[in-house]
């Protein structure tokens, strides 16, 4: 990539399908089930071509978050645990917690922000997110800033 590289975040409904493919082969390449990117080509069903064209290019969102520090948001309801089953999901996702801090809960919910930095995780931002929102209790969560 050069120096003048722009990054953009986009909605992949929008995407051409080609770029959504070349992440499918990214994803079974590295699980390590298929280690050859001739089979992976064609499970993903796109030529490997096309694949060598746009792999330096399209990169889903927590690749390009890897080893970055991100602060998640999240409102919970106050009852006890709820921050014990958020912080196990992210210890499943082997996410380093950096900062964690609740507010005092205001007419029984309470906002809390937990920092973490995403270098040996073996789950993507997403799907960590995914899991800790069904956890019950948790209103609300967004990804409120990354470094």
């Amino acid at each position: 990539m050069n120096r003048n590289s722009k990054y953009f975040l986009v909605d992949t409904s929008v995407l051409p399908e080609v770029f959504i493919k070349v992440i499918e082969v990214k994803k079974i390449l590295s699980t390590g089930k298929i280690k050859a990117v001739n089979e992976a080509v064609k499970e993903a069903g796109i030529s490997r071509s096309a694949f060598y064209k746009y792999k330096d290019y399209v990169f889903p969102f927590y690749e390009t978050s890897r080893g970055k520090v991100i602060t998640l948001f999240f409102v919970v309801e106050d009852f006890s645990g709820i921050l014990s089953s958020i912080i196990n999901q992210i210890a499943l996702a082997k996410a380093n917690i950096l900062t964690i801090n609740q507010n005092i809960p205001i007419n029984g919910l309470a906002d809390v922000t937990i920092s973490i930095e995403t270098q040996g995780m073996v789950k993507d931002i997403k799907e960590m997110m995914d899991e800790i929102s069904k956890i019950e209790g948790v209103r609300r969560q967004e990804i409120l800033a990354r470094e």
